[in-house]
């Protein structure tokens, strides 16, 4: 098995698991406080930052693809959030998680028209700063684990 396929089924398989958990949660698990140091995040605006990471992510990660440096110096990843959830402020969660499944496709997708020596790109990623295109794609689905790990802990197992 290529590398190219073991990542995009990782990426599938967490991000079916995703869907299984958000699709599980009923109206007070939405509500439910995950973080609460800095801005309050309920589960809510854990899918949306999934939504809108993952979306702006995969615009880095083609812009690095094509040779570009990445993300700039100065990114501030708590201003990008803070400005993404002002922008989902008003999705519904079933909205959220359709886009989710969008955005997951589209990764999914995107991964496939890569060749694997594009995995050995270099760029900076915006929290790992200078590394490969390889390991910006692996955490994809590491970063939702670690967000998920904590909503399991916040919402009693």
């Amino acid at each position: 098995m290529s590398e190219l396929t073991d990542l995009a089924n990782k990426l599938k398989s967490e991000g079916k698991r995703m869907e299984e958990f958000f699709s599980g949660l009923n109206s007070h698990h939405w509500q439910t406080d995950i973080y609460t140091e800095g801005s309050r995040w309920s589960a809510r605006n854990v899918l949306s930052h999934f939504v809108t990471s993952e979306r702006g992510l995969m615009r880095l990660f083609e812009s690095i693809r094509q040779g570009g440096a990445g993300a700039s110096e100065d990114f501030s990843i708590d201003r990008y959030n803070a400005s993404q959830q002002a922008k989902t402020k008003d999705l519904p969660p079933e909205e959220l998680l359709i886009q989710y499944r969008e955005v997951r496709n589209h990764s999914i997708a995107w991964l496939s028209t890569l060749k694997e020596d594009d995995l050995n790109v270099r760029g900076r990623h915006p929290f790992l700063g200078e590394t490969t295109l390889r390991e910006m794609i692996k955490m994809l689905y590491l970063h939702n684990q670690l967000h998920y790990r904590d909503m399991k802990r916040a919402l009693g197992g």
